[in-house]
């Protein structure tokens, strides 16, 4: 049988702050974040399976970025971990503080989406790729071909 690729949109809202970036995004600032998740595999043959017909159910998708990204990501402060603010958390109210060991790039950022996703994935599903809007005219994409 051919392979499908499926994909699914999420949204979610984050701030982020680019420490030693030379522009506007040194300051903290938000942005409405439009993910696409598209995985590939062959649709199930077994009849008597109940998801027979399907790569993987759009409901088991969901309930992996769910937990692993929007759980995660949703309405926080992203930085990275040796920034300045990231010392101030416990003076200041900066409400949900993330910090990561990465400059909160929206590239960095796919990357580790790619790797907290790909973990969870069925083992006969594959994840294909990602595409993510931080605004809505730019966006990075990650690719599986680009990055084995």
């Amino acid at each position: 049988m051919a392979k499908i690729r499926l994909t699914k949109e999420f949204t979610f809202e984050m701030a982020h702050v680019l420490e030693g970036y030379d522009g506007p995004c040194q300051n903290i600032h938000g942005h409405s974040y439009r993910l696409e998740v598209t995985v590939i595999g062959i649709p199930i043959a077994d009849k008597a399976n109940p998801k027979c017909g399907m790569v993987m159910d759009f409901g088991q998708l969901k309930g992996i970025v769910k937990r692993e990204v929007l759980d995660r990501f949703d309405h926080v402060l992203l930085v990275c971990e040796d920034s300045p603010l990231f010392a101030l958390k416990d003076k200041i109210p900066l409400g949900k503080l993330l910090s990561v060991d990465f400059q909160p790039t929206c590239e960095n950022l796919l990357v580790y989406i790619a790797k907290l996703i790909s973990a969870q994935l069925p083992k006969e599903v594959g994840l294909h790729h990602l595409k993510l809007h931080e605004t809505a005219t730019s966006y990075a994409e990650w690719f599986a071909s680009d990055n084995q």
